[in-house]
């Protein structure tokens, strides 16, 4: 039997709609409305990198042009309507899947104690509960707070000193949980403290757990493989998501179809029965600078397949060897990715550095008009009154 064939174009807009990159930036951007948001998306990465804006609050800022990062805060700390924990990397996530975190939990306990015991040094067990204790009898604390008289020395991951790769191990295991940040440092309370009862007290089994984050990637995709199944949340391994799978389509859950590549090339994947009449507008006439980790683009492969966009951070790249900027902006215009821009916040200045094109992208004054709007929204975003432009920095292209 032929398998159904989602068209390149099809499969762009199907998955920018998926992942709310279709329609204008409009709402709120807080309470129930941002909440929505996070729902849509299923996670929100977070990072440190400040050079505009930290990541996680241009992933929101992109796809609702109010927010501001105050309401992130409200639903972590104050409403407790999500909560932050470990995707493929750290998240803030809606607080009802929680207990399906419970399995992750139960996983990490040994695989991370018998990992970490080689990378840090077996004393960090030693203080584990040490450390339990302290948080029980004195409440939040951070990293710094604990392990008094521990030898410390300066950065990275390899040089934690035993207390905090112990209360690292607590909150990885699910024992402890961030009730707050302290601007980017967590703090951290007994779990029971900060989640709320009625998800901190239910138990899937860990095979409805896995059974729900196929089946939840898989709508948040639009269509995807078995190992990008298995990435989207990290909670099933690739044997359990190809598995799945298999039942899934026993089942007539899913079914078979081809996604072409911008290139032509076809990759077998699944999707939801009915993917051909779901939903998938045309993307609005609008330009967007996304954060680095959108989670549009975070599968670098995917992206390059879908939309030719080859991207990759280049923030561990040695100087001499980078092609672009420390860490810079993918830009999409409507449904195609038309450069990378590099740009940072001086003081009350957005200062653009450089902006390069990608290949067969014409540079002429309605692209300048587009990206010159763009730049004032995210220069009201960053709290900016200014913004101005480096000599020659439109790199490979010319003003029309």
């Amino acid at each position: 039997m032929t398998l159904p064939i989602i068209t390149n174009d099809l499969a762009r807009r199907l998955f920018l709609h998926r992942h709310l990159l279709s329609d204008a930036p409009t709402g709120e951007g807080k309470g129930a409305d941002l909440k929505a948001v996070i729902d849509t998306l299923g996670f929100v990465q977070l990072d440190s990198v400040n050079t505009f804006a930290r990541a996680h609050d241009m992933i929101l800022w992109s796809r609702r042009q109010q927010y501001r990062p105050p309401a992130l805060g409200h639903l972590l700390h104050r409403d407790r309507q999500v909560f932050e924990h470990w995707t493929h990397d750290a998240s803030v996530i809606p607080v009802q899947f929680f207990p399906h975190w419970q399995h992750r939990f139960t996983r990490d306990r040994e695989r991370l104690a018998a990992r970490w015991v080689n990378w840090h040094s077996g004393d960090f067990l030693h203080q584990v509960d040490q450390v339990r204790d302290r948080i029980a009898a004195t409440g939040a604390c951070t990293s710094g707070d604990v392990g008094e008289g521990e030898a410390r020395t300066p950065g990275g991951w390899w040089n934690w000193h035993p207390s905090k790769v112990a209360i690292e191990y607590l909150w990885r295991t699910g024992e402890v949980s961030v009730v707050r940040r302290d601007g980017f440092t967590k703090v951290y309370d007994l779990t029971e403290r900060v989640i709320p009862a009625q998800h901190l007290n239910a138990r899937p089994h860990s095979a409805a757990s896995i059974d729900w984050a196929c089946s939840q990637a898989l709508d948040r995709l639009g269509f995807a493989t078995s190992g990008e199944l298995s990435a989207f949340w990290d909670l099933a391994t690739p044997d359990e998501a190809k598995a799945w799978c298999v039942q899934a389509l026993t089942r007539g859950d899913i079914i078979e179809v081809l996604v072409q590549g911008i290139d032509g090339s076809l990759r077998k994947s699944f999707a939801r029965p009915d993917v051909m009449e779901a939903a998938a507008p045309e993307p609005t006439n609008r330009l967007r600078i996304l954060s680095p980790f959108d989670p549009a683009l975070r599968d670098r492969k995917r992206a390059e397949r879908l939309f030719g966009f080859s991207y990759r951070i280049e923030i561990f790249v040695p100087s001499p060897k980078r092609t672009y900027g420390y860490y810079v902006f993918p830009v999409m215009d409507g449904g195609r990715m038309i450069g990378r821009i590099d740009m940072k916040r001086e003081g009350e200045t957005l200062m653009v550095t450089a902006f390069w094109p990608e290949q067969g992208v014409r540079w002429g004054k309605g692209l300048q008009a587009r990206l010159d709007a763009e730049l004032a929204r995210a220069a009201r975003f960053g709290g900016c009154n200014r913004i101005d432009f480096a000599p020659a920095w439109l790199t490979n292209g010319t003003l029309g």
